[in-house]
């Protein structure tokens, strides 16, 4: 009789609160900030997963948050006003090397996809003498490309053209229509612009050919101290979210088209084909070989870089655990 009571009662309480049951097995969110520092199909690993809503599937409420500059939202991220960030693996390496603890997670593209685009009257790099080329920050993916491409050039910065940092994409275009600027790394969607914009190609830097970490996933070590669930999940959303975008072309292309603010599928679709199929791997792993890019090219003027290795910048515990539990291996089964 007692039980049966105790029945009747607890199907009184349902009745009257039908969501009780839900909310009891439903744990709450957890919020997450994270910065993205281009706008840009090197951001799409994140994007993607983020307007599938495969972060709130892992248990994560991701607010996302645009910093201009690979080397600023490094900066975001190392003061821990916000915890993860992607950007250049570069401004990993620069800051631990001056002391910082920033770390690289996971892998969003390791190849160099930009673009040196001038102004019409520029037609060879000669002419960049006594010029301004603009990049997004010190220390971030435009800046390291240009970098690299300087060392094949008989024109250096500072000796011969200013470099001059213009905070994102948007505004680098705008300096070169406006002649504040006459050269500017830019990536392949504002490239595309800046062609029919009458403005002219200089450089394709993605011919290089390198194994770069132009965007990558980053917190801190102090952040993986206090918070290692919290990345544990972010990581595993993450990788699911690769998986999504290249078996889920409609509705990644979508996602560029909200993000870059343009509705032409012909240019959304080669976009998606450039980043998602070429550029972002199929398991985005931390790459060391990426890293070793960026210290061989610092190891000349910095003696630091020369001595490092390039696990000192890179935490695979995550991808371990997925791997022994064999997450990846059933994602693309």
């Amino acid at each position: 009789m007692k039980f049966q009571y105790l029945r009747i009662s607890l199907l009184a309480l349902f009745c009257l609160f039908p969501d009780l049951g839900a909310a009891q097995a439903k744990p709450a969110l957890e919020k997450l900030r994270f910065v993205y520092s281009a706008i840009g199909g090197s951001q799409s690993s994140v994007w993607i997963p983020y307007e599938a809503g495969i972060f709130r599937k892992h248990g994560l409420d991701v607010e996302l948050l645009y910093v201009g500059g690979g080397g600023r939202a490094a900066q975001v991220v190392q003061s821990g006003e916000v915890p993860l960030g992607i950007f250049t693996g570069g401004a990993v390496v620069n800051s631990n090397l001056a002391g910082g603890d920033l770390v690289v997670v996971a892998t969003g593209m390791n190849a160099i996809t930009f673009f040196l685009m001038a102004r019409p009257e520029i037609r060879q790099i000669e002419e960049l003498k006594g010029k301004r080329i603009g990049i997004s920050r010190f220390g971030s993916a435009t800046d390291f490309a240009l970098l690299y491409s300087e060392e094949k050039w008989p024109i250096k910065r500072a000796r011969d053209f200013t470099v001059v940092q213009m905070g994102g994409m948007p505004e680098m275009m705008a300096g070169l229509k406006s002649g504040a600027l006459d050269a500017a790394t830019l990536n392949a969607e504002f490239t595309i612009r800046a062609r029919k914009e009458g403005l002219r190609e200089l450089v394709d830097m993605s011919a290089l050919g390198l194994n770069f970490p132009t965007s990558a996933i980053c917190t801190t070590r102090s952040y993986i101290k206090r918070n290692e669930n919290t990345v544990r999940k972010f990581i595993r959303a993450f990788v699911e979210g690769s998986h999504f975008a290249k078996t889920q072309r409609a509705l990644s292309v979508d996602v560029f088209s909200k993000y870059l603010k343009n509705n032409d599928r012909d240019y959304l679709n080669a976009i998606y084909d450039l980043y998602v199929l070429r550029y972002i791997p199929k398991v985005p792993y931390p790459s060391p070989e990426a890293i070793k890019t960026v210290l061989d090219q610092m190891a000349d003027k910095d003696p630091r870089a020369r001595a490092a290795q390039p696990e000192q910048f890179i935490d695979n515990r995550f991808f371990q655990e997925l791997e022994k539990e064999g997450f990846i291996q059933r994602l693309w089964q």
